[in-house]
């Protein structure tokens, strides 16, 4: 489930046209003027890669191709470079084990290269999946902060972050087969959809209202509370993951 973050920046470009725009950015001889951004941008908002997304503006790709080219770019780590795969997180963190729901999982031990994690961003605490570990360094605490590449999103939007506070195996989403799963007090991670953006927070159940099944799914009402602010709110169960057990 794609994580969208809320940005004064607009960062909603799909994986296809940012390829497409590094590519014209690397190979590109003709002048990056206006005319170049409004066609671009018109082709865009034609393809079928853009139905159901925002409109991309000329503006907007304007802006990407101007913070490229003044090399707006992750910056270079000093220390070894980190393994892509996140195999330098040495198992789970201390913060995010009282976050694991282990009876609810049913997978096995994973090889390092086949796990995907999601990461805390400073900017509004929320989750977002991460691409790539770019690289990583150690604090004078003795911490961990990996630079993350988050999934759907440009170097821009690169960040460092603890690895023991904000790092974690990827939450799943909650099948309807498993709805007699979840019970009050658990943690989840729980889609938080608003007019202006929809991003994961973690939260608790604070109640279940049960409903019969039908051909749906699960009509089942749970009544969450954000970690973050406190709000309540009831929810749908398509709107929650479970933590996987590291």
């Amino acid at each position: 489930m794609a994580r969208v973050r809320p940005k004064l920046v607009f960062s909603g470009f799909t994986k296809a046209e940012t390829e497409k725009m590094e590519k014209l950015l690397d190979d590109s001889v003709q002048p990056l003027n206006t005319k170049f951004f409004k066609n671009l941008a018109r082709g865009f908002n034609l393809s079928s890669g853009r139905a159901g997304k925002p409109v991309v503006k000329w503006t907007e790709v304007e802006s990407w191709f101007r913070q490229r080219r003044q090399g707006i770019h992750p910056p270079v780590c000093s220390e070894t470079d980190a393994p892509k795969d996140g195999s330098m997180l040495l198992g789970p963190s201390p913060a995010n084990e009282s976050n694991d729901t282990s009876k609810k999982a049913t997978g096995h031990m994973q090889d390092w290269s086949t796990m995907q994690f999601e990461a805390k961003s400073s900017k509004d605490g929320a989750w977002y999946d991460v691409e790539l570990f770019l690289c990583y360094r150690k604090l004078p605490s003795g911490d961990l902060e990996v630079l993350v590449r988050f999934e759907g999103y440009g170097a821009e939007e690169d960040e460092w972050v603890n690895v023991r506070e904000a790092v974690r195996q990827r939450s799943v989403p909650v099948d309807p087969s498993e709805c007699h799963l979840v019970n009050v007090g658990d943690v989840v991670c729980c889609f938080q959809e608003r007019k202006d953006y929809a991003i994961y927070y973690d939260a608790h159940v604070i109640g279940i209202k049960r409903k019969l099944h039908d051909i749906r799914g699960c009509r089942c009402i749970f009544k969450i509370r954000y970690n973050h602010d406190d709000m309540e709110e009831r929810v749908r169960l398509r709107r929650l993951c479970y933590r996987p057990t590291p």
